[in-house]
C-alpha cells in the first residue's frame, strides 16, 4: 500500500507572508503547489472585484479543489495549499481533506503582528500593482474581524512561526 502524502496549509493574516512561505516550502518538500489566487483568476477573470465575490467563487471551487487534493495526497505525494486556513470553519475543511484518505498534515501558523502584515501589504502593492485595489489598509481591517488563531484543540499539527516585531 502507498504511503499518502502529506497536506500542509497556512493560517496568518492578511499580508503574513502566505504564499511566499508556500513557494518556499512546496520547492523544499518537492510537493505540489495549490494556489488559490491563481486557480481563482484562472477561472474567474475579471469577476472578483469584491470579498463576497471571492467568497462565492472560492465555495464553488472547494469540491473539486477537495477531491483533486485527495487524489494527489492518495499516491504519495505531498501537497502545499496556499489557501487560507484563517477560520475554525476553514481549518475544519483542511483537516477533512487529510483524514479521509489518512494523510498527515501540517498547518503552518504565521504569527505577526498587525504593523507587519501592513508593511509587507505595502511592499506588495508596489511589487504587484494589479493587486493595489484588493491590497488596502481598509481590506485588511475587514478581513482581520473575522481572523481566528488556531487552538490546540481542533486536533490539527500546528506549526507556529512568529514575526520579528
Amino acid at each position: 500500500m502507498t504511503q499518502t502524502g502529506t497536506l500542509y496549509f497556512f493560517c496568518g493574516k492578511m499580508g503574513a507572508g502566505k504564499s511566499t512561505k508556500s513557494k518556499h516550502l512546496a520547492k523544499e518538500k518537492q510537493a505540489v503547489l495549490l494556489s488559490e489566487d491563481e486557480w481563482l483568476s484562472s477561472l474567474y477573470p475579471n469577476q472578483i472585484t469584491s470579498f463576497e465575490d471571492y467568497l462565492t467563487f472560492s465555495m464553488q471551487l472547494k469540491p473539486l479543489v477537495k477531491k483533486h487534493v485527495q487524489n494527489i495526497l492518495s499516491v504519495g505525494t505531498d501537497v502545499v495549499m496556499d489557501y487560507p486556513a484563517n477560520t475554525l470553519k476553514l481549518r475544519k475543511w483542511f483537516l477533512h481533506i487529510a483524514s479521509e484518505v489518512n494523510a498527515p498534515h501540517e498547518l503552518i501558523y504565521l504569527h505577526l503582528e498587525d504593523e507587519q502584515c501592513l508593511r509587507q501589504i505595502a511592499q506588495r502593492r508596489k511589487e504587484q500593482p494589479e493587486r493595489a485595489a484588493f491590497d488596502t489598509e481598509e481590506m485588511f481591517h475587514h478581513l482581520t474581524q473575522f481572523f481566528e488563531p488556531p487552538k490546540a484543540s481542533e486536533g490539527l499539527t500546528i506549526i507556529e512561526y512568529r514575526g520579528e516585531d
